[in-house]
């Protein structure tokens, strides 16, 4: 359906000036995407789209005069379409032998899948959660994000009483009780998860335990231990996430050989730690188990640690943990591992050649690889990848029109932040409303010490792929507050557009640079430019100045250095 864009009230302003047109015809935009700057006497102001589709016209130019009312564009909706696809589903009861029927099922009770059982659920419709697990909450909550942050936490509190030391205040060696320090963090995650429980309750969610294999395109099997259910639905959410990808030839029957979910358990602190890997899962874990007394050693396969990110915010990183680690190997691999009474033998090879070391225990993190390929979704027709990876569109739906995915299944970035999102479109297109997944951004984190956070454009991104930008950078050494926490390594950079001076990226390196990113994130969102960040009053100090800080060194209105 084709549909006319008008000017929106924008307030007491008429014949106001089109300064810039941001689309051109057979643009496809989203809901909010903006399509046009206006500029009055006091703002300039954006015109975003009303609706998602594609813009089959454009009405005025450069330089015309519009005021509230007057028609700029005509958008093809993508209404029909999605009303298309639902009266195309099969009806109820297409599995007429279930056990159990649902208007919405949802696969995977982790970030993505309890939030989109609860926004389907809140949308008015009768909704079924499948969890393999005892409690919800999926990786994520039981043995992922939570309980590494809960020990990173503790880590935190370890590594400031040692270092403050140097500052006038000295303690004594730190006493740790690792029963009482599991128990603590198992506390904080049945906290969370019976919370999700309770939840599922009042919007009345059945949640089902157990295995969910697809066996037709509207029904599938749950099995746990020796029971075997039926449920049919209309239409399916898969939220079924990822688990710990590991190396061919490491040996299976080791318990010193451990992934993630394992380290997380910390059943023991070994002498001397491996850590193959130094994306953002290795550095935690090395980050938690060197805080508790163990030799730490990191080999990472590529020439930087945490290769998504640029290697100046890595740098003050890669700096404090050569200092405090054992080693830390780059462009170096793990080649094979012998495990015997004595240790792990592990041969490794570098730049200088292969050597031999041997560890009392090793943590492989090498990534996540998806659950794609294990729920059977082939027998509902639905496409999946040689890596276990489902292709959704924009409304988050599969190949097949009444089936979903979201989160790790659908690729790359595997963040449960990104999931939750998915999964409010999937439910919300579901329950037949109009909406797309469509961010400017999605920030990543890495919580070590010090924290490095990005989102947007990098600087590495934009090299390779050609894209101009201009840069604004502020060390944190001219931080009143980063000084104040003796943490002066830090680091905020900003990546503008050129020509608009808007944001396109940032990255910090810094205590609580996870907290200080949703900021950028933020301004990329609203496609604020520097001038935004810069006249946004912050409060002084803190560690927040050291955006708009970077923001004016571009801007050449910086006076703090």
């Amino acid at each position: 359906m084709k549909t006319g864009i008008t000017i929106p009230d924008i307030g007491d302003f008429k014949d106001v000036p089109v300064i810039e047109i941001l689309v051109a015809p057979g643009a496809r935009v989203d809901i909010n995407t903006p399509l046009l700057v206006l500029e009055s006497d006091k703002a300039t102001l954006e015109v975003p789209s009303p609706a998602a589709g594609t813009i089959t016209e454009i009405s005025v130019r450069k330089g015309d005069k519009v005021s509230q009312g007057t028609l700029v564009m005509t958008l093809q909706t993508v209404h029909d379409a999605v009303a298309t696809v639902s009266a195309a589903s099969p009806a109820p009861n297409a599995a007429p032998d279930a056990d159990l029927h649902a208007e919405i099922l949802v696969v995977g009770g982790g970030p993505g899948g309890y939030t989109a059982a609860f926004r389907a659920a809140d949308l008015g419709h009768k909704v079924v959660l499948v969890e393999r697990r005892q409690t919800l909450g999926g990786v994520c909550l039981n043995v992922g994000c939570i309980p590494s942050k809960a020990l990173l936490h503790a880590a935190k509190v370890i590594d400031e009483a040692k270092e403050f030391s140097a500052h006038g205040i000295a303690f004594g060696e730190p006493a740790i009780d690792l029963a009482a320090l599991q128990k603590w963090k198992d506390g904080v995650v049945g906290r969370l998860t019976s919370g999700l429980s309770g939840l599922a309750r009042k919007r009345n969610v059945t949640v089902v335990t157990g295995e969910a294999m697809f066996v037709t395109p509207h029904s599938v099997k749950v099995s746990a231990g020796g029971d075997v259910k039926t449920i049919g639905f209309d239409q399916a959410i898969i939220a079924a996430g990822s688990e710990p990808a590991t190396l061919p030839f490491l040996p299976k029957d080791d318990p010193r050989i451990i992934d993630s979910t394992a380290a997380l358990s910390v059943a023991s602190v070994p002498d001397r730690l491996l850590v193959i890997g130094g994306g953002i899962i290795g550095l935690e874990m090395a980050t938690v188990y060197h805080a508790l007394g163990a030799k730490v050693t990191v080999v990472e396969a590529t020439d930087q640690l945490i290769p998504g990110a640029d290697a100046d915010i890595v740098a003050p990183l890669m700096k404090r943990i050569s200092k405090k680690y054992e080693r830390v190997a780059l462009n170096t691999k793990v080649v094979s591992v012998f495990p015997d009474e004595k240790g792990i033998a592990v041969r490794i090879a570098g730049p200088a050649g292969e050597e031999t070391a041997v560890f009392d225990q090793v943590l492989c993190a090498v990534g996540r690889k998806p659950n794609g390929a294990g729920i059977g979704a082939e027998a509902a027709g639905v496409k999946i990848d040689v890596h276990g990876f489902i292709a959704v569109d924009e409304t988050m739906r599969t190949n097949i029109p009444h089936i979903f995915a979201v989160g790790d299944v659908v690729g790359q970035p595997m963040l449960a932040h990104k999931a939750t999102h998915q999964a409010k479109i999937a439910a919300e297109v579901a329950a037949g409303q109009n909406a797309a997944f469509a961010p400017r951004a999605i920030p990543s984190v890495a919580y070590t010490d010090p924290e490095i956070a990005w989102v947007g454009v990098t600087e590495t991104k934009a090299k390779a792929l050609g894209i101009d930008y201009g840069k604004g950078m502020f060390p944190w050494a001219a931080s009143g507050r980063a000084l104040s926490l003796a943490r002066s390594e830090g680091l905020t950079k900003i990546l503008f557009d050129p020509a608009t001076h808007r944001i396109i990226g940032a990255g910090m390196v810094g205590p609580n640079a996870g907290e200080l990113i949703a900021e950028a994130a933020l301004a990329i969102e609203m496609g604020a430019d520097a001038t935004d960040i810069g006249l946004t009053v912050h409060p002084h100090p803190t560690l927040s100045e050291t955006f708009a800080f970077a923001a004016e060194a571009f801007e050449g209105t910086l006076t703090d250095l």
